[in-house]
Parts: structure tokens; sequence; C-alpha cells
């Protein structure tokens, strides 16, 4: 265990839970004055305050972030990052499936709690960067780092890795939920496994950037077009499905 994933389990929900709610505040104030400010800039501060409160243990940090890059490691988490990108999009096509037959479920699409998004400021780069950088770092932070950690000492380790991964499933869309969820319980199993909070930033931030490439790369829309397309990663869905709930029950079971 690094100094730095010391630091880390020793920030509490509450002194983070008021940065937040200050942050929240503070834009809000800010924007009567200077007109519409988004409130997802909560995650730029959320991530400057673990910064100071983690400042002194650097030397730490590089060290897990070269754990994170060995070999052994980065063929593990590839492996989790492609088998969650094959099951969220069955989970899209199920989801598209279930407002296809229940049109009146058509307003979940566009629900969630605000996540991190700088499109408004940034059109481009900035949605890149919220997506592949800030939200990767911010959240595994604040649902790993901080809110894993301390709820784990208090309810069963199992328990607090389900909960938090109902928190970070509510952040997303109702296409999204399911497969939300279940990447947040690897992403929990990843970082007990290794104790290093460095390795679940690593495969959340593969994770965003490998679907925001295949986003990009269909500009036909195959994925949601195509019959061979569809049928095909429908398959590899229901393999990475069974291969993804096969060995999340397996890494529980030895959970204490």
């Amino acid at each position: 265990m690094s100094s730095f994933n010391d630091a880390l389990k020793n920030i509490k929900i509450k002194n983070l839970a008021i940065i937040i709610i200050v942050a929240y505040l503070g834009i809000f104030l800010l924007s009567q004055f200077s007109g519409p400010i988004s409130f997802s800039w909560v995650y730029v501060i959320v991530i400057f305050y673990f910064i100071f409160m983690l400042k002194d243990y650097f030397n730490g940090f590089k060290q897990d972030v070269r754990d994170a890059f060995s070999k052994s490691q980065l063929r593990y988490v590839l492996l989790i990052v492609f088998l969650n990108i094959f099951f969220s999009y069955g989970m899209l096509y199920l989801a598209n499936g279930i407002i296809i037959q229940f049109p009146f479920l058509d307003f979940l699409v566009n629900f969630s709690i605000p996540s991190m998004s700088l499109v408004g400021y940034f059109p481009i780069a900035g949605s890149f960067i919220s997506t592949v950088v800030i939200s990767p770092i911010s959240e595994e932070f604040i649902f790993r780092g901080v809110f894993l950690n301390r709820l784990k000492l208090f309810v069963p380790t199992v328990f607090a890795i389900v909960i938090t991964s109902l928190l970070f499933g509510s952040l997303h869309n109702f296409g999204s939920l399911i497969s939300a969820f279940v990447f947040a319980v690897c992403m929990a199993i990843l970082y007990l496994k290794t104790d290093n909070i460095c390795v679940p930033i690593l495969a959340h931030f593969l994770n965003n950037l490998f679907a925001e490439i295949i986003r990009s790369a269909d500009v036909n829309e195959l994925l949601f077009t195509n019959g061979w397309v569809i049928g095909i990663v429908s398959i590899l869905a229901i393999v990475s499905a069974i291969l993804l709930f096969t060995s999340i029950l397996n890494e529980l079971n030895k959970i204490k």
C-alpha cells in the first residue's frame, strides 16, 4: 500500500460533501452575476480539492501510476474494459428495444443527473477532455477513493460496493444505468484487488477513450442501423455479460 493511497483513505465523505455543496453554491451565486455557468465545473473543483489534500504524497502517486501501467496490470485492465464496452452496447440495444415497445418511456432516455461536461464552453476539445480525462479522475476519486473506502468501515465491503455502484449508475441515463452499475462494480473490485486508485482511473480513462473513438468513427451509425453489425455486437455483448458476471461473482466471493 502506498503512502498516497493511505492518505486517500483518510479523506472523509463529510469533508468531500462540504466541498461539493460549497462548489455548487459558489457556482450558483457566480452565475447570478456573470450569466449561466455549468454546474458540471464542480468536478473540476473536486479534483483541485484532491490535489490540495494529497499534494504531500506525490511520490507515492507516481509509484502508483507506474504500477498501474505494468504489463500484467494493463492486460487485465484492457480485458475488463473491452468486456464492459461490448456489454454496454448490448444494454443500449436492450434499452432502445424497450423504448420502441413502450414509447411513453422515451423521457427516460434524456434523464440523468448532470455529469461532467464542458461542451458549452469548448464544443469539441471540451467534450473529449471532460469525458476522457476529467470524469475518470474525479469519479474514481469520489466513488472508489472516498465513498467506497469510508462506507466499508461501517458496512460489509460487498454492500459498500453495491451502494457506491448504484450512486455511480445514477449519473447515467436510462440506456446506460445497468452497464454503468456493472462497470462501477468492476472498478471497485479493481481498486480493492490492487489497493491502487490509479488502476481504476486508467481503466475508466481507457473505457471512455475507446467509447469516444467508436462513437466518433461510427459516422453512419452502423452500430444501431446495420443488422449484421447489431447481430455481431449483440453476440459479443452476451459473451461479455457471461464473462463479466462470472468474474464479478468469483471476486465478490473472495471479498470479506
